[in-house]
């Protein structure tokens, strides 16, 4: 494999993303980046215009990009295209600085590396993110932590159900706020296994962390976090629904597929009880 490679940068109308994936693959891209309304990008990488689309492909010499981008020049009406040249990177240690610590209400999150910035008077969270999701920078696990911050306020000693565990992160600040009865679920075994690393080094060992389903799982919950895809939201409505005692807070979704989300769970009786934008991202709230 070699050390250098070449970006090719294709910006362009959103309904022709789909037929320029194709022919990039075609053109030997070795891997495609996709960012449009739905998969906006991380903070501090460049998005879409309004309408359009941004498709980023990886090649091994300058060659196959230059040659690609003439290709979309001659293909794709409307396209602007850029080459870049990326430099060798020692990516074991390289990624760690797109990892950031956040503060939110009386939370600290940081990485293990970064765990001397915590200020005192915070409750403090490592997370190590390895390859599970959520550490607290993205938008919607920052939105997920502020609600449970404010729940767990008002409700000390709460239950707390957190579905698509991931990290653990939304369940670790639970617990670490008051929360008693702890249950993190995830459908990926790799998930739980980090996510049990996580509670050693945050010393909730009493969190209960399964790849069971939500059948499977007793009881109701105080707060029921769900912090996963939009459409998985809605599949899961019809089970996620009944754990909720009181409140129910919903992220990973996207401005605008609000109202197709929210509706699925006014249909199962809960009833809206706020939200919040960050970016592209809302959080739902909704009360039994």
């Amino acid at each position: 494999m070699s050390d250098t490679w070449f970006s090719l940068t294709v910006d362009l109308p959103e309904d022709s993303k789909e037929a320029l994936e194709t022919a990039l693959y075609d053109a030997g891209a070795s891997g495609l980046e996709i960012r449009d309304r739905e998969a906006p990008p991380m903070p501090g990488v460049r998005g879409p215009a309004a309408g359009e689309a941004i498709v980023v492909g990886w090649f091994a010499t300058q060659e196959e990009a230059e040659g690609a981008a003439g290709m979309v020049a001659g293909e794709f009406t409307g396209a602007r295209t850029q080459v870049d040249r990326l430099e060798p990177q020692d990516w074991s240690t390289s990624w760690r600085s797109l990892i950031k610590c956040v503060q939110v209400g009386r939370l600290w999150v940081g990485p293990p590396w970064d765990t001397d910035k915590a200020p005192a008077d915070k409750v403090k969270l490592t997370i190590e993110p390895k390859m599970a999701f959520g550490t607290g920078d993205h938008p919607t696990t920052s939105l997920c932590l502020e609600a449970v911050d404010t729940y767990m306020g008002a409700h000390p000693g709460a239950s707390v159900l957190d579905v698509g565990t991931g990290t653990a992160v939304l369940a670790i600040a639970a617990k670490k706020l008051g929360a008693t009865r702890v249950v993190g679920l995830d459908n990926d075994v790799t998930s739980v296994e980090l996510a049990r690393e996580n509670l050693e080094v945050n010393a909730t060992p009493d969190i209960e962390l399964s790849t069971k389903t939500l059948r499977h799982v007793q009881g109701t919950f105080d707060l029921v976090l769900a912090n996963i895809l939009a459409n998985t939201l809605v599949e899961l409505a019809p089970l996620i629904a009944p754990k909720v005692k009181d409140r129910l807070v919903l992220a990973g979704v996207l401005v605008h597929q609000r109202d197709e989300v929210m509706a699925a769970y006014e249909k199962q009786g809960l009833k809206p009880a706020g939200e919040k934008v960050h970016n592209e991202w809302i959080r739902l709230e909704l009360q039994r």
